[in-house]
């Protein structure tokens, strides 16, 4: 693939990617519990450049109140990239096509999750800022928001862990970094319930063989695996914290 200015980019490189990592590495993860102390939940999530705040609001009064349902609680998300999370045009202040899609698709994804039956007439929120992007926000962002919902107590069917699966120089690759999403051919995240393995998202950008989606699929879930891994360990040091120990960066 050809960058802008129709210059050959060599995504791999004597079998290796350009950032040194094999095939089904992923980028160092890093995720971190209750962050922020005046909401129900939260967490931070860097995973390789990505840098991923979230807050959890709610169960709480609906608003407006006319929106509220009597059988369930109303999942809302925001995810919402700073003006200088990156360079590119999607960096811009305020909301844009880009956010709000990836608003719809991850609430979607805990709309399948979070037993909501048990909050009737409320609202529950996610908030996502992206602090700093390198491909992948909204896989990473997926994995940041289930973290903050345990945190927040929010019952849910199973946890769920994202990453995105890809072809770059003819080679199927496992957590795209900036580069591989820009001028890679093709581009797949996937999000996955931890026990049941069920596909919570699956989005795809070019052009894949049925084979090819196939094993995607089961790198996607083999990476989901050891995002979880982190995930849970996160958890478990921030209810090991003394009560009185707060969070520091």
């Amino acid at each position: 693939m050809a960058d802008s200015k129709g210059t050959k980019m060599q995504l791999i490189i004597d079998g290796k990617r350009t950032d040194g990592r094999g095939a089904e590495d992923l980028r160092d993860l890093r995720v971190e519990v209750g962050v922020i102390a005046e909401a129900d939940g939260s967490s931070y999530v860097e995973w390789g450049g990505n840098k991923i705040l979230c807050g959890i609001y709610g169960p709480r009064e609906c608003i407006p109140r006319h929106d509220s349902s009597p059988y369930h609680a109303l999942v809302k998300c925001r995810y919402m990239m700073s003006p200088f999370a990156s360079l590119e045009e999607h960096g811009r202040m305020g909301p844009s096509r880009r956010s709000t899609e990836l608003s719809k698709v991850i609430r979607e994804v805990f709309e399948n999750l979070i037993i909501a039956e048990k909050f009737p007439n409320t609202q529950i929120n996610i908030y996502l800022d992206v602090l700093q992007a390198n491909g992948g926000t909204r896989t990473a962002s997926i994995t940041a928001a289930a973290v903050a919902l345990v945190n927040a107590g929010i019952p849910m069917k199973d946890m769920v862990s994202a990453v995105a699966v890809g072809k770059a120089g003819d080679v199927l690759v496992l957590d795209l970094n900036k580069s591989e999403d820009n001028f890679g051919q093709s581009d797949m995240p996937i999000a996955v319930s931890h026990r049941d393995k069920k596909l919570l998202l699956l989005q795809m950008d070019g052009l894949l063989t049925k084979e090819e989606i196939m094993e995607m699929v089961d790198m996607a879930e083999r990476g989901c695996d050891k995002a979880h891994v982190v995930q849970a360990d996160a958890l478990k040091r921030f209810y090991e914290r003394g009560e009185g120990e707060s969070f520091k960066w």
